[in-house]
């Protein structure tokens, strides 16, 4: 017999989260931003992680003073990219545009 999922259980298996840490620069300085969107704005925060090509991302190699992020986005699987200051463009930088404003 099937049960029909409670809206709770179904809100938290939409749940999205995405964290964008930048290293580097000439101080050196860690930052980090955090985004965790409401169940109706679900949709579009899947889209921004969907059109990042993560399995393109490689290694970082940003050099002496240059930034290196580090994202991380889970919804209802986890991908890791870390990425150079020169990469971050296209997708990437949208998604984290958008973390940055919504965690501000």
């Amino acid at each position: 017999m099937d049960h029909p999922q409670s809206e709770d259980s179904h809100r938290d298996a939409r749940r999205v989260v995405i964290t964008v840490t930048r290293t580097g620069g000439i101080a050196g300085r860690r930052r980090l931003w955090r985004a965790e969107p409401p169940p109706e704005d679900t949709p579009r925060w899947e889209e921004l992680i969907r059109r990042c090509p993560w399995d393109e991302a490689g290694s970082a190699g940003a050099g002496a003073d240059r930034f290196v992020w580090a994202i991380r986005a889970v919804d209802g699987r986890t991908r890791e990219a870390e990425l150079a200051d020169a990469r971050l463009e296209g997708p990437w930088r949208e998604l984290v545009d958008a973390v940055r404003a919504a965690a501000s």
